[in-house]
């Protein structure tokens, strides 16, 4: 047996952009940012930003292009992805992506416009949201944001 899944809670680093493959279906991107907090060896508290490309599929892509916004504080469960292809220079890219199952939006309306049960997340991410958003490491204010 094996598992692949990770949750992440952060915020975006850009708006969403959504496409559609040529069957129709909604593919969503955007980035997001968590942080970690430590204290280095003089003691002297320090913190380090790590960006996540997010990849969400179908109707959830749809609800994420509708109310999702940079600095949009969100839950994101799913799985990681590594994808390899050739440029346009024929080098070989490859990237790391987090394909999202469930979101969900942690902010209410004054952060990202729309209370959290429009993201159509499950119940269980719900709950694990709930406790994910108490931890102070994965607090990011717009500051962080680089852009």
């Amino acid at each position: 047996m094996s598992v692949n899944k990770a949750i992440l809670v952060g915020r975006l680093g850009r708006d969403p952009e959504t496409r559609y493959t040529s069957a129709g279906q909604a593919v969503c991107n955007f980035t997001l940012a968590t942080d970690e907090t430590y204290r280095d060896r003089n003691g002297e508290k320090q913190k380090r930003t790590e960006w996540h490309r997010i990849v969400v599929w179908a109707k959830q892509a749809e609800i994420a292009q509708q109310f999702l916004r940079k600095g949009s504080l969100v839950f994101v469960e799913g799985r990681i992805q590594t994808r390899q292809w050739d440029d346009r220079e024929g080098q070989k890219r490859t990237t790391v992506e987090i394909v999202a199952n469930n979101f969900r939006m942690l902010g209410g309306r004054g952060e990202g416009g729309t209370p959290a049960s429009m993201a159509e997340a499950e119940p269980q991410a719900a709950a694990a949201a709930a406790g994910a958003e108490e931890m102070p490491s994965t607090e990011i204010s717009d500051e962080d944001i680089p852009f």
